[in-house]
């Protein structure tokens, strides 16, 4: 097993990428793709950054299947309609790139996946004893936050059962974006809440690994958009709950439910997905009030001891999504980011964060060659 990071550029549009090699098995490609020309209107951008993700896909992963992708768009309501590339798993959301373009794109692909399904919204593979199911761009347009979320957490518990799976059982990882997240958070907070109660989840079991966070899509209607991955083939035990309690408290303690971030093992590695974290305690108080730079510093600490609980290091993470509140802090962010995170592919987007006093966030997947051979390879 190998894991490499590697930069380079197509017309235009820089891409980073990071590769996990397995020589007999399932190897694994994350990558982020940014406009470098950042002059043209948004339908030459999405070209030249669509024509840079095949010549990519092409050149450099032979024998890969692209399992989930998302496009992230400065103008969802003009730019939406332009976005072709809407066959299976695919997540378009406006989350304005900060580098000044109009959109980016986060890649994740596999090889040796047998494609079972690539409908609208949906990407299914199966590998040995394992089915992967992506979800992307799922949202309705009636109703409040509170009910379009209970409707899409429905609507997904029925999705997984027709695959005699659960959402309690087989969802590794959740995202909510939400439409004016200050005000329409609430209503996402306490239907998930609720639906959880009525399908076992609370806090003597478990909750899922979650990111929720500014969002909006094309329709205005549209107050909530969710994505969700869910394996399925898991045996007990191949999901470990990380907490780094000496960071961060329960997230229950203030009145949301989702786990901090979670470990699954297989046979031959483990995935370790950290839910969007922000500059918090273990008393769950925001730490260093209206100070970006401290705050992305406590963020990054904590991300650092979720990691580590996981028995990963920041050198095995394979991506990286980082929210920001206000667009004034990029420079900041940027700067520190290349310090500490130099060969991790990631983007930096405008998201304000659940909590306004928070003023940075972020949500990264780590791939470590630890398995358990107790279970089967992924």
């Amino acid at each position: 097993m190998e894991m490499i990071y590697k930069k380079y550029e197509f017309n235009q549009v820089a891409v980073e990428a990071k590769f996990f090699y397995v020589e007999n098995g399932v190897s694994e490609c994350q990558a982020i793709f940014h406009l470098l020309d950042k002059e043209k209107n948004f339908a030459e951008q999405y070209r030249t950054l669509f024509n840079a993700y095949q010549i990519f896909f092409a050149s450099e992963l032979s024998g890969f299947t692209p399992v989930f992708k998302r496009y992230f768009l400065s103008d969802a309501a003009n730019q939406q309609s332009y976005i072709t590339d809407n066959q299976g798993a695919v997540s378009i959301v406006q989350q304005a790139p900060l580098d000044g373009s109009k959109v980016a794109l986060w890649l994740y692909c596999q090889t040796n996946m047998k494609l079972l399904d690539r409908s609208e919204g949906v990407t299914s593979v199966l590998h040995g004893s394992y089915e992967h199911h992506w979800t992307g761009g799922r949202n309705i347009s009636s109703g409040d936050s509170a009910q379009q979320t209970r409707t899409l957490l429905e609507n997904y518990q029925l999705q997984l059962q027709r695959k005699e799976l659960s959402i309690s059982d087989n969802c590794i990882r959740t995202w909510f974006f939400v439409q004016n997240v200050d005000v329409n958070y609430r209503g996402v907070v306490e239907a998930r809440k609720k639906y959880f109660e009525t399908i076992g989840l609370n806090p003597s079991t478990h909750y899922i690994a979650s990111t929720g966070i500014e969002g909006r899509v094309g329709d205005a209607a549209a107050l909530v958009q969710f994505d969700a991955y869910a394996v399925g083939g898991l045996q007990p035990g191949q999901q470990r709950y990380l907490y780094a309690p000496t960071h961060l408290n329960p997230t229950y303690e203030y009145g949301v439910t989702f786990e901090r971030g979670v470990c699954v093992v297989y046979g031959d590695r483990s995935h370790l997905f950290i839910s969007g974290t922000a500059s918090i305690d273990n008393r769950g108080e925001i730490v260093a009030v209206h100070d970006i730079t401290k705050q992305t510093m406590r963020m990054l600490e904590n991300v650092e001891t979720l990691l580590c609980e996981g028995g990963a290091r920041w050198n095995q993470v394979m991506s990286a999504i980082v929210y920001i509140r206000d667009i004034a802090d990029y420079t900041t962010v940027k700067q520190l980011l290349e310090e500490s995170l130099s060969d991790i592919p990631k983007v930096i987007v405008c998201a304000p964060v659940c909590r306004p006093g928070w003023l940075i966030e972020m949500e990264c997947i780590a791939i470590i060659p630890n398995g358990n051979p107790e279970f089967p390879c992924l």
